[in-house]
């Protein structure tokens, strides 16, 4: 390792130097990095847990061993002694497994044993920007579980069985898996980290999450992870005070707390932004996710997420070098930030002064949107251009639609529940609500759930409500989703123009006293108009004005019975008159037409 990159901050595999790597003859070499211990020990299964004295090496900040008897699978700590005498026993930082808690020792793990098979899939992948990106966001403990135990779940293996047949029939090319790095608390959904590099042990080995991820990717479902590059868990075993000093954390209180009682990263070291870009890195490289996305970038952005603290600037630069670098190994591979600020730049490429993302969440278009949602439809007039304002910042940065996990927590309501009115009134609101998410620009994703029209509240110890769908109206939604994703993933118009400014024109945005929007989207060639009535009255002499078009075919009509709406929609083709058509619209009704000229 370059030990002058290291503490610049320029190595992005500090994880092939330190953690505990598996000799090609026998045994196993582990290195520590720890410049305030005053001694260090190993201590494992192999030696009895008794311990093994470590050197230091190279500058003196760094610890070694070699242990001929040690093998995968077997757990080791490392035993580090402060300079006042007293001792703390850590997992490995770099370790690449780990034990399930209330354990702590890490685990060796050789990352050689598992070949890929997805040699083609890596070929052709792409960042997917003029391309359909829909998204499954889950949690791999509560999709689906065998029982009813809070802690009990399905392998890496059984999960590909359950989930890959799921995606496949319902039209969802990627998943985004909240954090699989080893974590103490389960209600932390994986954001509280430990173990860096270890995938987490509830769910079996790094080697069945390469099996997993393979398997996706030889059913053409790309994989992105969840990442927590701002802060981590302050278990004293992990991160916290590694070597007797705050190594990878602030040593002051003011800005060393996060909002959620965790430690925060000091990205001013280069130790620490190797530690965590190589984590990335190891990701992409090791386990051949597909994307990284990147947790709470706001409180990277600005002192503890407030922009009135004002702009961390050593933060700021470290994100821009990692994406950087990311981009320049992985350029295939997507990068997406959950930021909720107004931060410029932060989808511009990093050689051009911007953060180097290829994809920020649209934190406005989610709130707003479901505000409006929520209104009752007699207030809906006076909240009109709420629907109407994202399309005026944008083309500011490349923007994905996110109606995450976040959304369906914590006294929010889940995503059918938001919608107004009664349980009844919910679907067809939720239906065409869905089909302007879909419609409007930007790349989509979804909360595990909100495909079947979940009424409770996520929560990480109960699987999905599956039960649903033995009710009409889930059964429907279900269907209407499936439906939906397919026309989505199918047709051009409505992706492959997302970031270009001709490939969104407003129809007409004037219509407040109906609650009446239509848009076109279009890839150049082919061209959609999607028509939304929101009121909770049928509109009757809609006059549209679709520039060049001769007539319009219905692709998907939200109100139609088998959705369980009341239109039974036969094969309809409307002829525009002088490039107009005179429309009547369904209550709470979203139709897409297929423009001809």
């Amino acid at each position: 390792m370059d030990f002058y990159g290291f503490y610049t901050g320029k190595i992005f595999d500090a994880y092939k130097f330190l953690g505990a790597h598996v000799e090609p003859a026998c045994g196993v070499t582990f290195r520590t990095f720890a410049p305030g211990a005053s001694r260090i020990s190993l201590i494992g299964e192999f030696t009895g847990w008794k311990e093994r004295t470590m050197n230091r090496v190279h500058d003196g900040n760094f610890w070694e061993c070699y242990e001929e008897t040690a093998r995968p699978g077997q757990m080791y700590k490392y035993r580090i002694y402060k300079q006042d005498g007293s001792f703390m026993d850590h997992c490995d930082p770099y370790g690449f497994g780990m034990e399930l808690r209330p354990n702590s020792a890490s685990i060796i793990r050789d990352l050689s044993v598992y070949q890929f098979k997805d040699e083609k899939w890596m070929l052709k992948r792409s960042d997917c920007k003029e391309k359909p990106l829909n998204i499954y966001e889950l949690h791999f403990g509560s999709f689906k579980k065998p029982s009813d135990e809070a802690d009990d779940w399905y392998s890496y293996a059984e999960m590909a069985d359950i989930l890959i047949p799921y995606l496949k029939e319902y039209g969802y090319n990627y998943i985004e898996i909240m954090p699989l790095s080893e974590h103490p608390c389960d209600e932390s959904w994986g954001y509280q980290n430990t173990g860096f590099f270890s995938p987490t042990s509830r769910y079996g080995t790094a080697e069945e999450l390469m099996q997993f991820i393979d398997s996706c990717h030889q059913n053409e479902i790309g994989v992105i992870m969840d990442f927590v590059p701002v802060h981590f868990a302050v278990d004293g075993y992990a991160l916290a005070n590694y070597d007797g000093t705050a190594l990878f954390e602030y040593p002051h209180q003011d800005v060393g707390v996060s909002e959620w009682g965790s430690c925060n990263f000091m990205h001013s070291r280069g130790e620490t932004r190797c530690f965590l870009q190589s984590a990335a890195n190891y990701w992409l490289t090791e386990y051949h996710a597909d994307g990284i996305r990147m947790d709470a970038i706001s409180r990277m952005i600005y002192w503890q997420g407030e922009p009135a603290r004002g702009v961390n600037n050593t933060a700021v630069d470290f994100i821009r070098e990692m994406n950087d670098g990311l981009k320049a190994m992985h350029p295939s591979a997507i990068l997406a930030a959950e930021d909720s600020t107004s931060y410029p730049g932060v989808t511009k490429p990093a050689t051009e002064g911007g953060l180097g993302f290829d994809y920020k969440w649209d934190m406005g278009w989610m709130n707003d949107t479901l505000d409006y949602f929520r209104t009752a439809p007699e207030y809906r007039s006076e909240n009109y251009h709420k629907l109407t304002f994202s399309m005026m910042y944008y083309y500011n940065d490349r923007y994905l639609l996110p109606l995450s996990h976040d959304e369906t927590v914590h006294g929010k309501a889940s995503i059918l529940q938001k919608m107004s009115g009664d349980y009844a009134e919910k679907f067809p609101q939720a239906r065409a609500f869905y089909m302007y998410m879909y419609a409007h620009p930007g790349k989509k994703l979804n909360f595990m759930g909100n495909e079947i029209g979940q009424l409770r509240e996520w929560d990480e110890k109960k699987e999905q409500d599956w039960f649903l769908l033995k009710y009409p109206n889930h059964d429907s939604f279900h269907r209407f989703m499936k439906e939906l994703n397919a026309l989505y993933l199918t047709r051009p118009a409505l992706s492959s123009g997302d970031y270009a400014q001709n490939g969104f024109t407003w129809l007409d945005c004037h219509q407040e006293a109906r609650c009446i929007y239509a848009f076109e989207r279009t890839d150049g060639k082919e061209r959609i108009a999607a028509v939304f009535n929101f009121s909770d009255k049928e509109q009757e002499d809609f006059q549209l004005t679709v520039p060049g078009a001769k007539e319009m075919s219905v692709l998907l009509a939200s109100d139609r019975d088998i959705y369980g709406g009341t239109n039974p929609y036969k094969e309809t083709v409307i002829k525009l008159k002088n490039e107009t058509a005179m429309l009547t619209l369904a209550p709470y009704s979203a139709v897409y037409y297929l423009i001809a000229v």
